[in-house]
């Protein structure tokens, strides 16, 4: 093992936490590493990848987290590859090949990969040694980044034969810790945490009025000119807006969010993690993953959303030991607008109902077929509390997941249909034949009917799909899938949908509290008096961090007061008519109806749903006008104008 650390990562030693885990992988044993960010936890499945005998396998949340962890592993050597929905279907075969083969040591995937019918038949043709679950925190619905589909992988594990499970994260709390042990069956011995104490970190929180905050930020980067800083932002338009006044101020910048195309996004990464560029103004779209040692500075301009995102964002600075500063520029102008993103993730009650009457809807088998992105538009539900609502479905023991397939396959031959079909004898030339006969051909391409394949040559589904995969890896035809769609069994259809409703609506809003709270908390500690290295650390269930780290703000005396934000002109003042008939209008001709009180106020807020993008609502008078004032205050506002 030490002999393996040396040669292929040039590493002479082990960092705090990795032996064990890795250790307890290798004697195999499921393990979980809780490590701060920066610490290494990627090596735990990377050592052992190359010592197992067969493929580990790595689901992982973002594509830059993988892209980032592929490119590290090629330049030590290793076999190791991804599939996602950036390549071309060449590419993805020839990774599939690879792993078939067990050329490949470690295969990298989003967890949504796991729902492709494609992609399950082939997985299950390969033997996998280990499942790694990088942050792994969003399996547990009391993290801070919950994702549903997160929560099926253990019944992955099991489909596919998978001996043992790595999970990864730099953010449980204890709570969560003990939430993740139970989904995998991992020993308390075998969960290793180091703690979350940083001493190179300074924890600096600056209250600052509104107005000051960009005199502050450019204060405080012209002392620390050169130096490489992520200055962390709430909204898109914030990072453009700081990229720029920065810009104007002498110190060179640049916006990077989810909303700049790839390629500029791309650049703009590879000139600040080659050195040409200092200062990156970033929404949380930047920085997971990125393996840059020595970020001198991390600024949060905006408040963070929690402290696991606060824990997550800072510890990208000083990963090569030297000291660095985190700055909070603090007040409260913000708060109701990060509150705002927790409110447009709570469905309406009508919207749930819609879902259920659906489901009940159920094919006479009891089979329940759907695509997320109509349902979604149906219910006016967005897409990750709509996968949510499925979990708590199941969890009730309504409805079970039995599989996803794509509706719509075609593909392109790319040598005549004869000269296919001379390719085999009997019944497997018959069968080729009639999938020929049954598709329907246009001038290029050709649509499998796969009810006709059944009713004409008795032919599943699965044989299907497996026959055009084959095709395609030998290069005899070109292949495209479409329309991904969830098939779930309804178990059972005796529950009282109304009341059901009312469950599930109280089920969101208990854990929109939960979020809301979540947000408070992170003011809490920043306006403590208390050391707030040791504050953080005792959040995460690390009681080792020493009382008074003697660098933070609070230790050097400077207490945060955080200052109220300036006061809103009061909603009596505002015209109701003026704000609201346009999208009204709209909505009753779009649906019959007036909008509900919780559809005005989210629009007024900003938030957007489904809907919204049918209605055209951003462009429409009115929205997100309110989107400064508390959600509660504008939902009373508006019952009592609209009288609903």
């Amino acid at each position: 093992m030490h002999q393996r650390l040396e040669q292929v990562f040039g590493y002479t030693q082990f960092r705090p936490g990795q032996e064990a885990a890795i250790s307890a992988v290798l004697a195999g044993r499921s393990a979980a590493a809780i490590f701060p960010t920066g610490s290494g936890k990627s090596l735990c499945y990377q050592l052992p990848a190359l010592m197992l005998p067969h493929l580990t396998l790595v689901v992982s949340p973002l594509l830059a987290l993988i892209q980032d962890q592929l490119a590290f592993l090629h330049r030590h050597g290793i076999s190791a590859a991804s599939i996602d929905s950036a390549q071309s279907r060449d590419e993805i075969a020839d990774v599939m090949a690879r792993a078939r083969s067990g050329e490949l040591k470690i295969l990298m995937i989003s967890v949504e990969r796991l729902k492709n019918e494609r992609f399950r038949n082939f997985i299950a043709q390969v033997p996998i040694s280990l499942l790694v679950v990088d942050e792994a925190h969003c399996i547990s619905e009391w993290g801070h980044n919950f994702r549903p589909d997160y929560l099926k992988l253990p019944d992955y594990q099991r489909e596919f034969n998978i001996p043992q499970t790595l999970l990864l994260t730099a953010t449980a709390t204890p709570q969560v810790i003990i939430d993740m042990q139970d989904k995998f069956a991992i020993a308390p011995e075998d969960v290793i945490t180091t703690g979350f104490y940083r001493a190179n970190l300074h924890l600096w929180v600056k209250p600052v009025s509104g107005r000051d905050k960009r005199r502050l930020l450019v204060e405080w980067l012209n002392e620390r000119r050169g130096q490489p800083t992520i200055v962390y932002v709430t909204l898109q338009k914030t990072a453009e807006h700081i990229a720029a006044h920065l810009e104007q101020h002498g110190l060179p910048a640049s916006a990077y969010h989810a909303g700049l195309p790839n390629d500029q996004r791309e650049s703009i990464q590879r000139q600040f993690m080659g050195g040409h560029l200092n200062c990156i103004v970033a929404t949380i779209a930047f920085g997971m993953g990125i393996d840059k040692s020595d970020i001198r500075n991390v600024v949060h301009f905006d408040l963070p959303k929690s402290i696991e995102n606060y824990s997550q964002e800072i510890g990208r600075a000083g990963r090569d030991g030297a000291a660095s500063d985190c700055l909070v520029l603090a007040n409260r102008d913000s708060l109701n607008v990060l509150e705002n993103f927790v409110y447009g993730d709570t469905p309406e009650r009508e919207g749930i109902a819609r879902v259920l009457e659906d489901l009940l809807g159920a094919r006479h088998d009891g089979q329940w077929e759907f695509l997320l992105g109509p349902l979604a538009d149906l219910s006016n539900i967005r897409q990750l509390p709509l996968k949510t609502l499925l979990v708590q479905l199941e969890l009730r023991g309504i409805i079970a997941p039995r599989y996803a397939y794509f509706a719509e396959y075609r593909f392109k031959f790319l040598l005549q249909p004869q000269d296919l079909m001379a390719r085999f004898e009997g019944e497997r030339r018959d069968f080729v034949q009639a999938l020929i006969d049954t598709s329907n051909r246009a001038r290029t391409w050709a649509t499998v009917d796969f009810e006709a394949m059944y009713q004409q040559y008795g032919a599943e589904r699965g044989r299907v799909v497996k026959a055009l995969d084959y095709f395609q890896e030998k290069g005899w035809i070109e292949l495209e899938s479409k329309q991904m769609t969830e098939v779930y069994s309804l178990l059972r259809s005796d529950f009282d949908a109304q009341a059901l409703s009312i469950e599930l609506h109280d089920y969101f809003a208990h854990h929109e509290a939960t979020e809301v709270a979540r947000i408070h908390t992170t003011l809490d500690v920043f306006a403590s008096d208390q050391c707030l290295t040791h504050r953080l650390a005792r959040y995460f269930g690390d009681h080792n961090a020493p009382e008074r780290c003697g660098h933070c703000s609070v230790c050097l005396g400077e207490v945060a007061h955080l200052p109220e934000p300036p006061a809103l002109e009061p909603l009596a003042n505002r015209d109701f008519q003026h704000l609201c008939s346009e999208f009204i209008h709209k909505h009753q001709d779009y649906i019959g109806q007036r909008p509900s009180a919780d559809c005005l106020t989210r629009f007024l807020c900003g938030i957007s749903v489904p809907l919204f993008t049918r209605l055209k609502a951003r462009a429409t008078t009115g929205f997100a006008v309110l989107e400064d004032y508390p959600y509660a205050q504008v939902r009373t506002w508006v019952q009592a104008m609209a009288g609903n």
